[in-house]
C-alpha cells in the first residue's frame, strides 16, 4: 500500500512539475505562427497527394444519376446541402466536424496523425507542442463534389476543407488542412456510400 501511495504521489508531482514548466514557457505568437505554417504545409502536401490518388472516381452511370446518388450519399453521412447547380454538376455540403467521420473514427485519426503534428511544432515552440490536440469543436467540414460526363458514364470528384465557425477552446491557431489520415478515412467512407447508392463500383479514371 505504501509503495502504491508513493508511486501515485510521484506521478502527481511529475504532472504538477510538467504543468508548471509548460506554463512558464508558453510560446510567443511569433513562434506559434511558423509552427502552424509548417504543419499546414505538410498537411497540404499530403492532402494534395491523397486527392491525386483517390479524389476522383469514374462510374458507369448517367451523370444525372451520379449527381443524385452523390447528393444522397452525402446526406446519409450527415452532411447538409449548402449549394448546388445540377446543370454544372456541382454541389457543396457541410456539417460540424468531425462529420462525416464518427467520434471514434476521429479519435483514431488523432492517434495516427497527432504525433506527426506535435513533432513538427516542437521544433518551433518546444514542450507546449505536446499540449496541441485536434479540436473538432468550432469547425465545420465542407465537401465539394463535381459530377461530369465521362466516357462510359460519369466522373465524380471530391474536395474537402475545414471552416472555422468559432475559436478553438485552447486558443491555439487553427490549421487550414485536415489531418491526412482523416482525409483518407473520409474519402473511403464517402466513396463506399456513393457505391451503395449507385449500385456500381467506382474506378480510378
Amino acid at each position: 500500500m505504501r509503495a502504491g501511495r508513493g508511486i501515485a504521489s510521484w506521478q502527481t508531482g511529475l504532472c504538477a512539475l510538467l504543468a508548471l514548466l509548460l506554463q512558464g514557457c508558453a510560446p510567443a505568437p511569433e513562434r506559434v505562427r511558423p509552427a502552424i505554417e509548417e504543419v499546414n504545409q505538410e498537411f497540404k502536401t499530403q492532402y494534395e497527394r491523397i486527392l491525386a490518388e483517390k479524389g476522383t472516381r469514374a462510374f458507369n452511370v448517367r451523370p444525372a444519376d451520379a449527381f443524385m446518388g452523390t447528393r444522397t450519399a452525402l446526406f446519409r453521412l450527415g452532411m447538409r446541402l449548402e449549394g448546388q447547380d445540377p446543370d454544372l454538376g456541382y454541389m457543396s455540403v457541410a456539417a460540424p466536424a468531425p462529420t462525416p467521420l464518427t467520434l471514434d473514427e476521429w479519435k483514431a485519426v488523432a492517434q495516427a496523425d497527432l504525433p506527426m503534428m506535435q513533432q513538427i511544432a516542437v521544433r518551433h515552440i518546444g514542450l507546449p507542442a505536446y499540449l496541441i490536440t485536434f479540436e473538432p469543436e468550432g469547425l465545420e467540414i465542407v465537401i465539394n463534389a463535381t459530377v461530369l460526363p465521362a466516357p462510359g458514364g460519369s466522373e465524380i470528384s471530391l474536395t474537402a476543407r475545414m471552416r472555422q465557425v468559432k475559436p478553438p477552446p485552447s486558443g491555439m491557431p487553427r490549421r487550414e488542412y485536415a489531418p491526412p489520415t482523416g482525409v483518407h478515412k473520409a474519402l473511403d467512407k464517402i466513396w463506399a456510400q456513393i457505391e451503395r447508392e449507385l449500385g456500381v463500383k467506382g474506378r480510378s479514371p
